[in-house]
């Protein structure tokens, strides 16, 4: 698939919110995860600031997001929430969207690697809730 001209790689802060904001707006309105967002987020302006944050420190090893995360506890948290009803498929059509976000806004090494890392990220959070549940048992 040929790129357009028009994208560009991810160079500043500036570009990562365009990206959290662009993504979330498709999150909050998908049928699989807009409920689950949406019945979770107080307060959205917060935690896409909050995500912008983590993604910039992630993409740019830059911010103020640096030793401020741990995305591990928040996604159990959100899993009691929700009655342990987190499944494989939010993952999935999480990953999906988040692809779908970066090809249509950037390109290159920096677009690449925040694929690559929340492919990763997402199979350490779905074990992860999946172990926890276990050890309530």
């Amino acid at each position: 698939m040929m790129k357009s001209k028009s994208l560009k790689e991810i160079k500043n802060r500036d570009q990562v919110s365009t990206l959290v904001h662009t993504f979330y707006e498709k999150v909050r309105k998908n049928p699989v995860l807009g409920p689950v967002f949406n019945g979770i987020v107080d307060d959205w302006n917060i935690h896409l600031e909050r995500l912008t944050d983590f993604w910039e420190m992630v993409l740019l090893h830059s911010g103020p997001g640096a030793g401020k995360f741990s995305p591990v506890p928040v996604h159990k948290e959100v899993d009691e929430k929700m009655n342990h009803q987190v499944h494989e498929a939010h993952f999935s059509t999480w990953l999906a969207l988040w692809f779908e976000t970066l090809d249509s806004l950037f390109e290159g090494e920096v677009a690449e690697y925040a694929k690559q890392h929340a492919h990763k990220m997402g199979h350490i959070l779905f074990f992860k809730i999946m172990e926890g549940r276990k050890l309530k048992l």
